[in-house]
């Protein structure tokens, strides 16, 4: 049986707009062969190839971070034209999660394809002798830079799922391996990263393929090691393994300072025709056709001249005689007067980590090794908020309040807080917004997977 390259690897991100490159002829361009590339990888394939799967990481982001956000309770996603969005993800009256519905299928799928995609190049590599195109330190590179991208994405779908766990073996699309336990994913995708860190530490100076201007800060391969070394960190305080939180901390680009918190590696927009445009930038004072409105207590739960407060936008009209007034926004029983404003434009930047995150898990590993420790962590957040220091306990259950507050803060819209509500078994204390309202663990696992 003849295997093809998705659409969305080859056709699609060959003219993106993230690199030049010459066309190659196929006998689909749509679904072109992997005999293509198996015999014959050349230096432009693999940048065609690498494209690709920038371009699929980003498919579906959108769908994703409204999933997360939503059932999380940091924002409502009003949608006119789609009441799921206020009836499913919020489990209004008897709404319940559908397997077969865009919410879970569409992200589902686009970080599938990226790791299919990423796959297949890894295969194109092992089946090929390539020492007379690449360098050893070459390939080792772009072993380690695939596998980072791999680990990540099984890391999102294991989020939706939780204890539904995913497939982790999918190299053969012809015999996919088992779904297997949330526990299990989470080791896998731990050793992935792990193992991308070292192919990446082994990887010289420069990677074989350009990547997208949101991996500017760790375009070099060594430098990049500390990138999937971060990640695995963050997989760890997932596993509640806090001493293997910071020894992966240890190797990853976290400093202990509050400069530069933005450091990191980011999904990069623009606005090429054949391009992506960044997903959650909606224009403040949007209509109910498209809207993210702030759960209002984020706004009433915040500490007073919070500066991350800035990523929401009161919402303004005028009045009969021109002063500003406010203009609620109101959708299947929900209001609220503030617009989401992470992103202030559509070719703003997401990120994948970023410092301000590693500072929180350097903190929250903390808490039951060395409370001092999270401590100067959390006031690092705070002093960088506009905050005073902390003026509580070492009371672990004190610091790890303080510890979430700072994440839902810090991380506002970014994806995090009904993880991070969830593994520390805190769903209930979620705002419920409607009297009926349901707040979900977990998404089903989509019915287009045969378990």
């Amino acid at each position: 049986m003849k295997k093809y390259i998705t659409k969305s690897l080859l056709a699609l991100s060959i003219c993106a707009g993230l690199y030049s490159c010459d066309v190659q002829e196929y006998s689909d361009l749509n679904n072109p062969e992997v005999d293509a590339f198996e015999d014959n990888l050349t230096r432009g394939d693999l940048q065609d190839l690498v494209g690709g799967v920038l371009y699929s990481s980003r498919v579906g982001l959108g769908t994703y971070f409204d999933d997360c956000g939503v059932i999380g309770r940091e924002y409502y996603r009003f949608s006119s034209s789609d009441p799921r969005f206020t009836s499913d993800l919020l489990g209004g009256e008897n709404a319940v999660l559908d397997n077969n519905t865009f919410y879970i299928t569409t992200p589902w799928a686009a970080r599938y394809r990226t790791v299919k995609n990423a796959n297949l190049i890894l295969g194109f590599i092992e089946a090929q002798d390539l020492s007379a195109i690449f360098a050893a330190e070459e390939l080792s590179a772009t072993t380690g830079f695939l596998k980072t991208m791999i680990a990540h994405e099984l890391l999102l779908n294991l989020n939706l799922v939780d204890e539904g766990g995913i497939r982790v073996d999918v190299a053969d699309e012809t015999n996919l391996g088992p779904f297997v336990s949330k526990s299990e994913a989470l080791t896998f995708i731990r050793a992935t990263l792990v193992d991308a860190a070292a192919d990446l530490s082994a990887g010289g100076e420069e990677f074989p393929f350009l990547l997208s201007s949101g991996f500017d800060s760790f375009s070099v391969p060594t430098d990049f090691a500390s990138v999937s070394n971060a990640l695995a960190a963050r997989v760890a305080a997932y596993q509640g393994d806090f001493p293997g939180v910071l020894s992966l901390l240890d190797d990853s680009f976290l400093t202990l300072d509050n400069n530069n918190l933005d450091l990191g590696v980011y999904h990069n927009f623009t606005q090429n025709q054949t391009d992506i445009l960044n997903p959650m930038f909606f224009a403040v004072n949007s209509s109910t056709a498209g809207a993210r409105i702030a759960q209002p207590s984020f706004i009433t739960d915040a500490e007073a001249d919070d500066a991350r407060l800035s990523k929401v936008v009161l919402r303004s009209a005028v009045d009969e005689n021109g002063n500003p007034i406010a203009n609620p926004l109101t959708l299947d029983g929900l209001t609220g007067e503030y617009d989401v404003f992470r992103y202030t434009s559509n070719v703003d930047d997401i990120p994948i980590i970023r410092k301000e995150e590693l500072l929180l898990l350097y903190a929250e590993a903390n808490i039951t090794v060395n409370p001092a420790e999270a401590i100067v962590a959390l006031d690092l957040i705070r002093q960088s908020a506009g905050l005073d220091p902390y003026s509580g306990t070492t009371d672990p259950t004190e610091l790890t309040d303080e510890m979430l507050t700072q994440r839902r803060y810090s991380l506002f819209a970014e994806g995090h807080r009904w993880i991070d509500v969830r593994r520390y078994n805190r769903l209930d204390e979620l705002p419920i917004d409607r009297a009926n309202d349901d707040v979900f663990s977990q998404f089903p696992v989509p019915l287009t997977e045969n378990q």
